[in-house]
């Protein structure tokens, strides 16, 4: 019985790697349309997403609205943002919560949830796929 090498197996993963639409769920952070707003810095939404900031450069207060835990959306995220994995946030939370100094923020079934919500709230910040942007809000950072 002959087995197929090793690269015969792996080309075609890789093709699908390097393709043009391997990368097509892009994430966008979004405020609402309403917000003044119009751009964040990774580590100021990082700052904003782990509780240490309460409030927009510009001084308005910020709320910040998470995808549901395990979504590939909200590890994608952390991971871009803030350099931490699924693993990593948890335990982040979970000191932060056992010392008093905060707690993580409310969550969001789905990009669309998170959409509206963030739409309805110049306050609120969230990130969701950017297939799902309109105009009720507006992406402050692209996340490649």
């Amino acid at each position: 019985m002959k087995f197929p090498s090793l690269r015969h197996l792996l080309f075609p993963v890789v093709l699908a790697l390097l393709s043009p639409g391997a990368n097509a769920g892009e994430l966008v952070v979004i405020v609402s349309a309403k917000s003044p707003v119009a751009a964040l810095r990774a580590d100021q939404v990082a700052d904003i997403f782990l509780g240490q900031v309460g409030r927009f450069p510009d001084g308005g207060e910020a709320v910040a609205l998470d995808q549901g835990i395990g979504s590939a959306q909200r590890d994608e995220f952390y991971t871009k943002v803030a350099a931490k994995t699924p693993a990593l946030v948890k335990a982040y939370w979970s000191k932060m919560i056992f010392t008093g100094r905060g707690q993580p923020p409310r969550e969001a079934p789905s990009s669309a949830a998170i959409r509206k919500l963030v739409a309805d709230n110049p306050s609120l910040i969230g990130y969701i796929d950017r297939s799902a942007l309109d105009a009720s809000v507006k992406p402050v950072l692209a996340l490649h």
